[in-house]
């Protein structure tokens, strides 16, 4: 039996999310909790598998409930976070302090998917909290990396220099014209910390375009794309329709649309676009990796990262049939083996790599 403990200022909320949660036989609502401070006090109580946590609440708002959390008793937290500019902020902070993943408020509303998403919540909250979880905070805002300095060292992709956070070394391209030079990433749960990682150890000269699709609402990407460019040598933006390719760019695409790339003449131009309308994700990591496979070929890196379900698998067949080469983020260090492990059981992984790796990994194998 699944443990949890829903802390709500909103008694429709507590009443909603319970529901929901208990409709499944493997999941109980052990307590529900008004506030931070009722909260933190049920979690030392039941000492519960999960925590379903509000942002704005009375008395102890759900960001600080979480620091004390996270440092007395670290376990997988899901904050509940309003579709807001606002909110986003608050649930990408949450994120840097730990939280696993976010629930939007709108969750409870009666609507024509609401099955699917109460579907979504329970197998969430289930694959979580299979997980081996000792998470320490995170921070989006580490200062910007060095390019150039610090302690060098040799490796297959050419040479690093220390973070200017002291961290993991960034990269450096190594000479030579790549043979690959657009990447397109597919992740969902877990992704914006892990996304961070990757990105962050990356030159501001890096040979190559970045596409991104990050399953996020869509008042969520912008934000995220701003909170990226700030700790990233690479630019980071949020995808817009039409315009061209850079190398060196990473481009996010927008929550609610689907990003897709279209071939000219001379340039790779991005192309967002609600089509097709009927994707169980929007953004899709198979719509995504299958129109730029089909435009670029073997120019193509596909990299699956953490997350629940299979979003990315068809995608990533279609680029192994163009000569493409797709990484796939270890089960080790996924804070769900979702997507990742359905390329890999379907064969279609060259390499499977640890996070902390995968941006090695992205450099080595633009030029495999």
């Amino acid at each position: 039996m699944i443990t949890v403990v829903v802390v709500d200022d909103s008694a429709f909320m507590r009443k909603a999310l319970s529901s929901m949660l208990e409709k499944d036989p493997e999941i109980s609502v052990v307590a529900v909790g008004r506030d931070g401070e009722e909260g933190l006090e049920l979690v030392r109580k039941h000492n519960p598998d999960v925590v379903t946590l509000d942002i704005e609440m009375p008395r102890m708002d759900g960001l600080t409930a979480l620091r004390r959390i996270m440092m007395e008793m670290p376990r997988p937290v899901l904050m509940v976070s309003s579709l807001t500019t606002e909110g986003a902020e608050s649930t990408l902070k949450a994120l840097e302090l730990g939280a696993v993943d976010f629930i939007p408020k709108q969750l409870s509303k009666v609507s024509l998917d609401i099955v699917r998403i109460e579907d979504e919540l329970r197998e969430k909250v289930k694959e979580i909290s299979r997980r081996k979880f000792l998470r320490t905070p995170r921070s989006f805002r580490a200062p910007r990396p060095v390019g150039d300095g610090g302690a060098f060292a040799s490796s297959s992709t050419g040479s690093t220099a220390t973070g200017g956070d002291g961290s993991r070394p960034v990269l450096t391209p190594r000479t030579g014209r790549p043979v690959r030079d657009i990447v397109a990433i597919g992740v969902s749960t877990g992704g914006p910390p892990a996304v961070q990682k990757v990105l962050s150890r990356l030159p501001a000269d890096f040979p190559a375009s970045i596409l991104i699709a990050q399953h996020m609402p869509a008042a969520f990407t912008g934000p995220f794309a701003k909170r990226l460019d700030g700790v990233c040598s690479i630019a980071v933006k949020e995808a817009e329709n039409g315009e061209r390719l850079r190398p060196g760019t990473a481009y996010i695409a927008p929550g609610g649309k689907h990003l897709r790339v279209d071939q000219k003449i001379s340039m790779v131009e991005v192309v967002v676009t609600p089509e097709p309308t009927e994707a169980l994700y929007k953004p899709s990591a198979n719509v995504l990796i299958e129109s730029v496979a089909q435009a670029m070929g073997r120019r193509t890196l596909g990299v699956i990262l953490t997350g629940m379900g299979s979003d990315g698998l068809e995608g990533v067949r279609v680029l192994k049939q163009k000569g493409g080469r797709a990484l796939a983020q270890s089960d080790a260090t996924c804070v769900v083996y979702g997507m990742p492990k359905a390329i890999v059981d379907a064969g279609l992984a060259d390499e499977i790599i640890d996070i902390d790796d995968m941006a090695s990994a992205i450099m080595a194998g633009l030029y495999k």
